[in-house]
């Protein structure tokens, strides 16, 4: 389970913590990580590019595989808006090793996301000096010209085409990343696709407000989608 920008492995309002319990009553281990820079740890955000985020998702894999009672056979990936784009690199760099893929809120540029969120003065000021530092709103953290640099080197709707198994999409429909899932969809080179919409939900499922959390709704269609499709050996 992959995390997005700035966050960590329990996720915003706790979302991937719940989802790892849901999973567990439903006999699907699961594996959260905090990317190298985040949550617990070791590494600076500094050093954080899309390359060295590629890598920890494909260690993760590796550990998890690895474990006792884990059938290798049956491993499902999953990420959440930028960590979204790490889960479908690793499918489709491992697609023999990864039997569903399950994306929420995806990023699906990662050049033109950043240039939206950050702005250019961001990308300038790294250009510039090396370094910027960010406010992301929930957390301030500083990244180098790498990780910008990095950006443009990987096209995730290219690096789909190589994975050719099930594929989900899940977004709120008011997410702004939903533009993305028809492209998502079709460049999937897998034959089970499908998208999602969780009415009045926004990139984040509105977790911050528990009053309107859909977290449930996420949680219950990812955890039905990895029951389905990692149901059986292969």
């Amino acid at each position: 389970m992959f995390h997005g920008l700035g966050s960590s492995r329990d996720e915003v309002g706790i979302i991937f913590a719940d989802t790892a319990t849901a999973l567990a009553r439903n006999g699907i281990a699961s594996l959260r990580i905090d990317f190298r820079g985040f949550g617990k740890s070791d590494g600076d955000t500094g050093a954080f590019t899309l390359e060295r985020q590629n890598e920890d998702a494909a260690i993760a894999l590796q550990a998890l595989a690895a474990m006792d009672k884990v059938d290798a056979g049956r491993i499902g990936v999953m990420g959440f808006s930028f960590g979204a784009g790490a889960a479908i690199e690793l499918a489709a760099a491992q697609p023999e090793a990864i039997k569903s893929l399950v994306v929420w809120a995806p990023v699906g540029n990662y050049h033109d996301d950043m240039l939206d969120s950050l702005g250019q003065r961001a990308f300038d000021l790294a250009a510039r000096d090396g370094i910027v530092g960010l406010d992301l709103g929930w957390r301030t953290m500083a990244l180098k010209r790498g990780f910008f640099d990095s950006l443009g080197r990987h096209d995730l709707l290219a690096r789909l085409r190589a994975y050719d198994g099930p594929l989900m999409t899940v977004n709120g429909s008011d997410d702004p990343y939903r533009k993305y899932t028809p492209a998502l969809i079709e460049a999937a080179a897998g034959a089970d696709k499908r998208a999602v919409v969780i009415e009045g939900g926004d990139h984040v499922f509105h977790v911050y407000t528990p009053s309107r959390s859909l977290a449930p709704e996420v949680i219950e269609a990812t955890v039905e989608r990895f029951r389905d499709t990692l149901g059986k050996t292969r």
